[in-house]
This record gives C-alpha cells, structure tokens and sequence, in this order.
C-alpha cells in the first residue's frame, strides 16, 4: 500500500482561500496569489486558461516530487466545483475521487472522477484503485482535518505563498490536535516555499520522501 500525501496552498497567515471564495472566484477575492508557483507567474481569473506547463525551477521540481508514484487522489466537492471541474477532465494522475453527498450528478467515466459519500469509503476508494502507488489528499482543508484527525496522513505538503490574505478559510481553522511532524524536504521560488513533512506516529516516522 502506498503512502497517503495531503498537499495544499497557504498564506503566510495560513488561509488556503481568499474572501468570497465561490466557482467563479475559486481561490477567493485576491487568492490567485496563492498559485502564480502554479501557473509560473502572476495570473487573474480574466486570464486566458493556462496550464502547469508555466511551472519552472523549484515549483516544478516540488510538483514533480508530489506526483512521482501518484496513482490517485481525493478532493472535496467544494474544490472540485471551484475548479470548475478542471474543464471536465480530471488533469492529475489516476482516477480522482470526489468526496460528496450528491452522488447523482456522477460524470462519465472517462471524465476520470468518482463521486464517494463518506471520508472513510472515499479513502478505501482511493486506495484500492492506486494499489500500490500513493494517494493524494488535495484539499479543501476540512478534508486534510479529517484526513489528519483519523491518523492516515503519512506525509503533509504545504507550499506558502509570500502573501497575507488577511481573511478567507484557514487551513487549522478549529483543529485541535497535536500532531508531530519531521521536515522531509523544501524548495523555494519567488512564488511559494514548499515543505514536505512527515508525519510522525509514536515517535515512529510515517512518511518519507519517495
């Protein structure tokens, strides 16, 4: 079984959104900030689509790091209506597995998204269809909590953009856990610092870099 890596984008005050975050606005009022490492330079919504192609240098190298032994991932229904469903085609590796309570509006298999109700199915989901490759917790945050509250996170990865957003939805908002984490890994561009952590589990490392 592979590793369980929960990935996302923060503030330096540790919001992964901006205000008014919604599917026209998906990373809220000023929130693009968050992933010009993403896009490879400062974007806006009135941009034309641009791809992860524009990711260079320490960004890429990060990314690349994420995905190498990806076989799967899980996201919240809420990013997957925020990124306007990636256009109707899941862009990352393996099948993505949407975690949501409307089952019904399913898209056609080979969009490459699998709707799940529940946090513990969508994980088993995940799993069984990676194999032995790793699996993705790519956000929202609640997602990552829970992910983090039922101790199956083996490895954290969060990118910090150099920007206060000063309001939006915090990543640790309401988590009250005390979870011990060891530095795998970091990288830095003008754009974000990412650091991949371990996740420790009785003084036991759960994660490493691959």
């Amino acid at each position: 079984m592979g590793k369980v890596i929960a990935a996302i984008t923060t503030s330096v005050d540790g919001y992964i959104v901006g205000p008014d975050d919604g599917p026209e606005h998906g990373l809220g009022i000023g929130g693009e900030r968050l992933h010009y490492w993403v896009m490879g330079g400062p974007w806006s919504y009135a941009d034309e689509a641009r791809d992860t192609e524009g990711m260079k240098g320490a960004d890429r190298e990060y990314f690349e790091s994420l995905v190498e032994g990806m076989g799967g991932g899980i996201v919240g229904r809420a990013m997957y209506e925020a990124a306007g469903a990636w256009g109707g085609k899941n862009p990352f590796p393996g099948t993505l597995v949407v975690l949501t309570h409307r089952t019904e509006d399913q898209p056609e298999e080979s969009a490459g998204f699998l709707f799940v109700d529940g946090f513990d199915a969508a994980l088993a989901t995940a799993r069984h269809l990676a194999g032995d490759a790793n699996v993705s917790l790519g956000g929202g945050a609640d997602l990552i909590r829970q992910g983090l509250a039922a101790g199956v996170v083996d490895e954290l990865a969060i990118s910090t953009a150099p920007v206060v957003l000063g309001g939006g939805k915090r990543l640790f908002e309401g988590f009250d856990q005390d979870v011990e984490l060891e530095v795998l890994g970091t990288w830095s561009s003008p754009y974000a610092t990412h650091v991949r952590y371990a996740v420790k589990d009785g003084g036991t490392d759960r994660g490493r870099v691959s």
